[in-house]
């Protein structure tokens, strides 16, 4: 009966709050057609992302984890014209997928897909001297999340925004003895969150149609 309320709830938000986008659905449809997994991020949570970066007036965002590129379209039409979104994924049918999506949604000029392994492309990005991110958004292997953290310190200023998402677990991340390898990172990567001075944080729990849940947002202090 809880997931059927919270699956209800997440409908009528979406419908009230973010309404019927073709582009969208027409690239959540490309990604079940390829037969990637039904994990992006619901609709709700994608235009909070897209609000995150209004109110950033972010004019560079660097996403870990592309998938079909749904959370992407949000978040690149977030930016102005100039503005630049880097995505990075490590499957070569994933980035096929969403470069297709984000070239109908016309964000081509403004979104970039990156192929390979999240850790290297950050690391690359770190040795080129990239231009700080205003916000990033890390939603890929979770066993990685504490790396993917730390790299982002390094790409950001102060000021700049850090979402990490999918840090609940269906409740496990309270649970110190579980050895799930994605729970056991998370808890690491909050251990490193409340130790680092240079960020102040926040994790919130979620219901919805994407189950039980929740995401960390950090800000990067002046």
């Amino acid at each position: 009966m809880a997931e059927q309320t919270w699956d209800a709830v997440d409908a009528y938000f979406s419908e009230r709050l973010v309404g019927h986008d073709p582009v969208l659905e027409a690239a959540t449809a490309a990604a079940e057609a390829a037969g990637l997994p039904p994990i992006a991020v619901a609709p709700n949570q994608g235009k909070l992302l897209h609000l995150l970066a209004l109110t950033q007036g972010a004019r560079r965002i660097l996403e870990v984890g592309t998938l079909g590129g749904y959370s992407a379209i949000w978040l690149a039409r977030a930016l102005p014209a100039d503005g630049t979104l880097i995505t990075l994924e490590i499957d070569p049918a994933h980035a096929g997928v969403a470069r297709a999506n984000l070239a109908r949604a016309g964000l081509e000029k403004v979104a970039e897909v990156r192929l390979g392994r999240a850790a290297d492309s950050l690391a690359a990005l770190v040795a080129d001297g990239a231009e700080p991110f205003d916000l990033v958004f890390i939603d890929a292997d979770k066993q990685s999340n504490p790396e993917y953290f730390a790299r982002a310190l390094e790409l950001t200023a102060p000021g700049s925004l850090i979402v990490v998402d999918n840090v609940v677990r269906r409740g496990a991340v309270a649970d110190p003895e579980s050895d799930d390898p994605a729970v056991v990172a998370i808890r690491r990567l909050h251990d490193l969150i409340a130790a680092e001075p240079r960020v102040s944080a926040t994790s919130v729990q979620t219901v919805g149609s994407k189950g039980y849940d929740g995401f960390t947002l950090a800000r990067v202090q002046r």
